[in-house]
């Protein structure tokens, strides 16, 4: 998890005087069948805890509202005893964002519009190693990896993360750490540009990638590369259905951020359920922007699987901000919340007292 710190550096946090009206999005969702709530924490579990802490730890998740756990490694002990505390475990991956291949899959990773790849010229940070969704060869390879996730017995479900694109564009917060204007797409960011990329889309769209002026502003070139992430995840949809578990996602936070960012059109993707990352602080909004965020992702998924805000818990400065973010998820429709950071006893009663009335 220490790895994402890079994407959650230098927040800012606001506060929100009151709630707003629900939004009519807000309306649509609460129109519908009501689910049961769901909450959910990303945590990595730690190989030093003993097996006399574990049974107390899942037991006050629990009791605070705690549905599942997305845990970011494989542990059964902690799978088990999550799982004997009625919580639900499901196994957080990393989906294209994925180093190990470097050696001896060079070709496999992803070029940016410079003809620069990424698997010895990595973006931003040495850890993003991004590899390419056009070849065939990435897709088996990563239902290979769900697939044998799933098999086993005390895993629930999968969890993606990581299931897009390189940053193009990054959070406005992050400029200043990274001495860049992104005010515009630079090539250095913008990916992927492989050859076997451009003879896909030359296939489909019957145009060389390079005869086009300026590919940062064709709308077929962009739509080429939302679909090619979106047949990846419907076809590791199809595989977590066969084994009959779940499969959920780590996403950015709204529709239209996950497609200009990082070209990740999730609403048009096959899920049991997306958590939006909704950390308001890096993208230098207030804690009401929350509501926004999950009113836009609610009407556009329409109903079809149900959104869970992504609350990052240190772009919270207060007790009271906390609570107010819980609400204006849950009243603009959000099923519930999926907290990242290491909650207290006291985030936990927050949590249980603003879920309780859902």
């Amino acid at each position: 998890m220490n790895k994402r710190e890079f994407i959650k550096a230098g927040l800012l946090a606001g506060i929100a005087s009151q709630l707003p009206l629900k939004s009519d999005a807000s309306a649509i969702a609460l129109s519908k069948k009501k689910k049961k709530l769901k909450n959910w924490l990303w945590i990595a579990p730690n190989q030093k805890d003993t097996d006399d802490e574990l049974p107390a730890r899942y037991a006050s998740y629990k009791a605070a509202g705690i549905t599942g756990i997305f845990f970011e490694a494989d542990s059964e002990r902690h799978f088990r005893a999550a799982k004997a505390q009625g919580l639900e475990t499901h196994r957080w991956m990393w989906t294209f964002n994925r180093a190990e291949l470097v050696t001896t899959n060079p070709d496999w990773y992803s070029k940016n519009r410079n003809g620069e790849s990424c698997a010895d010229k990595p973006p931003y940070v040495n850890y993003y190693r991004w590899l390419c969704p056009s070849r065939p060869e990435v897709q088996q390879y990563l239902e290979k990896q769900v697939s044998d996730i799933l098999d086993k017995d005390y895993i629930d479900g999968i969890h993606l993360d990581y299931v897009r694109y390189c940053d193009v564009i990054l959070p406005v917060n992050l400029w200043a750490k990274y001495n860049i204007d992104q005010t515009k797409e630079l090539p250095q960011y913008d990916y992927c540009y492989c050859d076997v990329c451009r003879a896909k889309f030359k296939e489909q769209y019957g145009i060389e990638l390079s005869d086009i002026q300026y590919p940062e502003a064709s709308l077929s070139w962009r739509l080429f590369r939302y679909n090619n992430i979106s047949r990846v995840v419907n076809s590791l949809s199809a595989i977590a259905h066969q084994h009959k578990k779940l499969i959920t996602a780590a996403v950015f936070p709204t529709p239209e951020v996950a497609r200009r960012n990082v070209r990740q059109d999730w609403t048009n993707w096959k899920l049991d359920g997306v958590c939006p990352m909704i950390y308001h602080g890096f993208y230098k909004e207030k804690v009401s922007w929350i509501g926004d965020a999950v009113a836009e992702g609610v009407h556009f998924l329409a109903g079809e699987f149900p959104l869970y805000a992504g609350l990052y818990l240190s772009d919270f400065k207060s007790d009271d901000e906390l609570r107010q973010g819980i609400q204006y998820a849950l009243k603009n429709g959000a099923a519930g919340v999926s907290l990242f950071g290491n909650p207290s006893q006291q985030i936990l009663d927050i949590l249980k007292q603003e879920t309780a009335g859902f």
